[in-house]
């Protein structure tokens, strides 16, 4: 089977999207399946492949993490007749995407796609709400000629479907627990940001409006002043806020920018909480990573995080943006040690379930499954666009 990717964000942007699909394609060399892999390009030097296309692109305005792909259609159209894929996955629904997405029409070349962001609640957190509608009735178009389109969350495929998607499969996350593993703890992590108190509290993630960094911040200024004296704050990661994070009198806190491999690894083990308060996940590949860690989650009832922690055995679950229960949570962590360590335990027990191998080989099924379903639609002459 010959496979056609299409993204408008891979590696080496960090999010979970790129390095989701990042480990995807890996999968794909280690089984012999030949791809080809469509995606923007991006300021930092990465190898050259030859299973990698990669489109001009340049920063988005109003979030430079974010990049808008200028693709050659004639170049991209040259190489997928020289490929001539059995099946083309688009795994996002911008320009690149659409790329993917015209060429399987035209060509009818079974088409699936994956959804990954809730850029609705985004909105909100940009006073765009009011373009919520456009946005859907835009997602359900696209999905409209997909065959298959993977959630990576009961949550999110229960939202797709009230929204009127069909040909719904689950596509959840694996961890690397032997990358994530409670034996990477190092006194390093002090020792390199001069980290003095008694307790190490984690956050990893974009810095950005969508991810509740403000309730963060309120559970960071409204900690109890007999257990704030003794917290120390690593925020890891980057986005639109970082430079008004360093501005803001925060207490205790340490930005390391981001962090990858090892290090991010020995972060997660060095820790004694990780404070997830994003309600916009539509699955929280940091959340797992940090139970893989054996470290506790306190996080937000919302998205796909509340399906990854079980609430009072792996982690605590918060309602979405309040601050006083995350508080109230993290204090309970704090005065039962007991308690922490065995959700700790709890929580890599539970990572060493959801292996990546199972995870996309499960994928290449539906794949498969997918292609057959659009040979006997066509065969029975069933218009899928």
């Amino acid at each position: 089977m010959r496979i056609a990717l299409f993204t408008d964000t891979f590696y080496p942007q960090v999010n979970g999207v790129a390095l989701t699909l990042q480990r995807l394609v890996r999968h794909l060399e280690s089984k012999g399946i030949e791809y080809q892999l469509y995606a923007p390009d991006a300021s930092e030097v990465y190898l050259p492949s030859n299973h990698i296309n990669r489109s001009t692109s340049f920063p988005f305005m109003f979030y430079p993490e974010c990049r808008i792909a200028l693709p050659n259609i004639y170049k991209i159209r040259k190489r997928l007749e020289a490929f001539q894929p059995d099946l083309i996955h688009v795994a996002t629904p911008f320009n690149i995407g659409l790329c993917g997405l015209f060429y399987g029409r035209r060509h009818h070349i079974p088409l699936v796609a994956s959804y990954h962001t809730h850029f609705d609640r985004y909105l909100e957190h940009y006073h765009l709400q009011l373009a919520a509608p456009l946005f859907w009735r835009y997602i359900r178009w696209f999905h409209h000629h997909c065959i298959r389109t993977f959630a990576p969350s009961q949550e999110t495929l229960s939202l797709l479907k009230q929204q009127g998607i069909s040909g719904l499969r689950i596509w959840n996350r694996g961890v690397d627990c032997s990358l994530f593993h409670p034996d990477r703890f190092t006194s390093s992590i002090r020792e390199r940001y001069q980290i003095k108190e008694r307790y190490l509290f984690l956050y990893v993630g974009r810095l950005a409006p969508e991810k509740d960094i403000d309730v963060l911040t309120d559970i960071m200024r409204k900690l109890p002043s007999s257990m704030a004296d003794q917290v120390h704050w690593l925020i890891v990661g980057e986005g639109p806020m970082l430079n008004e994070l360093k501005a803001a009198e925060l207490p205790r806190v340490t930005f390391s920018g981001y962090m990858k491999g090892v290090t991010l690894a020995e972060a997660y083990a060095s820790s004694d909480l990780f404070i997830f308060p994003s309600s916009s996940e539509t699955f929280g590949n940091v959340v797992l990573e940090s139970l893989a860690s054996g470290l506790p989650v306190v996080g937000a009832r919302s998205g796909g995080v509340q399906e990854i922690i079980d609430h009072e055995r792996n982690g605590l679950l918060c309602p979405a943006k309040d601050t006083d229960a995350f508080i109230d949570s993290i204090v309970k962590l704090i005065e039962q040690p007991k308690l922490r360590q065995s959700m700790g335990a709890e929580g890599r027990r539970y990572a060493l379930t959801q292996s990546w191998d199972t995870i996309f080989n499960s994928l290449l099924d539906n794949y498969q499954m997918a292609s057959l379903e659009s040979q006997n639609r066509r065969a029975l002459n069933i218009d899928t666009a």
